[in-house]
């Protein structure tokens, strides 16, 4: 008995031990730094909300900043603001990034880039099937090709700086990943616009300021991770779907690992609650008709 207890102590300390020395050995890339401070940030969707937000930290930082957006007057909006709160002039680009050729002209005359942080984004709040369909082709033009024409046009200049520090391509995930965003007049008209069901199961999140947002991202574009989550929602689903993805921290390797079913089980939580609201909900709404 006493032999059983021993190797079954002898496992509960020396198989996390192995676990962690195995992780540290193989996890790849290695963890890096990327530096802000006099180098060229180019933010797409930088003329309002979050976008708008991380121009004015990292002009604050010490970056050479370019925004870019399609509304000219909105841009130059934001320059006056950005220079208004923190004294520093950033360069405006007006795009259509669906449009590649005029995104290269536009990041060739930009300079090279060394942090390109990918912030374009639109989605409609209403279902499916009340969605038009040039809306939807929209939304996967601005949010999906937007981003490989930004990359692709931005790509040659990255690789080929004179400057060997390393560089950084952040992409602003959707609501799955960050639930709850709150900050500007767009998006809070929008969230008046949701689908009931859809505005039922937002609540169950927490609210997060763009201020929040925008540190926590750029933290975690600072220091190279590939997932930046910015609440505890956003930290589960990057466990929950991390698969083959990289990972540069073997502690945070070692944390998916051993907690991944145990996030699948609170996920099916997150589903059964979801699940009870939408039948309530259905269910006032027979009691309605």
């Amino acid at each position: 008995m006493a032999d059983t207890d021993l190797l079954f102590l002898a496992l509960f300390i020396f198989l996390p031990i192995f676990l962690l020395m195995f992780l540290k050995l193989i996890v790849r890339p290695r963890p890096v730094k990327i530096p802000i401070k006099s180098r060229h940030v180019f933010v797409t969707g930088g003329s309002r909300g979050i976008g708008l937000a991380l121009a004015c930290q990292v002009a604050t930082e010490g970056a050479r900043v370019t925004i870019l957006a399609r509304n000219l007057d909105q841009l130059e909006e934001a320059k006056t603001s950005i220079r208004l709160s923190t004294g520093i002039d950033v360069a405006i680009v007006s795009v259509d990034v669906c449009d590649f050729v005029a995104v290269k002209e536009a990041v060739e005359s930009a300079g090279p880039i060394d942090v390109l942080i990918c912030n374009q984004g639109v989605y409609a709040s209403c279902e499916l099937e009340n969605q038009d369909i040039k809306e939807i082709k929209g939304t996967i033009d601005v949010n999906l090709i937007g981003s490989f024409n930004l990359v692709k046009a931005a790509l040659p200049g990255m690789k080929n700086r004179s400057d060997r520090k390393p560089v950084s391509i952040a992409f602003m995930s959707s609501q799955a990943g960050q639930v709850g965003i709150y900050g500007y007049a767009a998006y809070s008209a929008k969230i008046k616009r949701r689908p009931p069901l859809t505005r039922i199961i937002a609540t169950s999140s927490g609210a997060m300021q763009v201020e929040e947002v925008v540190k926590k991202a750029l933290n975690g574009i600072k220091s190279g991770s590939f997932f930046v989550p910015c609440n505890f929602e956003g930290f589960m689903l990057s466990i929950g779907t991390a698969g083959p993805a990289p990972q540069t921290s073997y502690l945070m390797a070692f944390i998916e690992v051993i907690s991944v079913g145990v996030i699948r089980i609170v996920g099916l939580c997150f589903q059964w609650t979801w699940y009870g609201s939408i039948e309530k909900w259905h269910a006032q709404q027979k009691l309605l008709d």
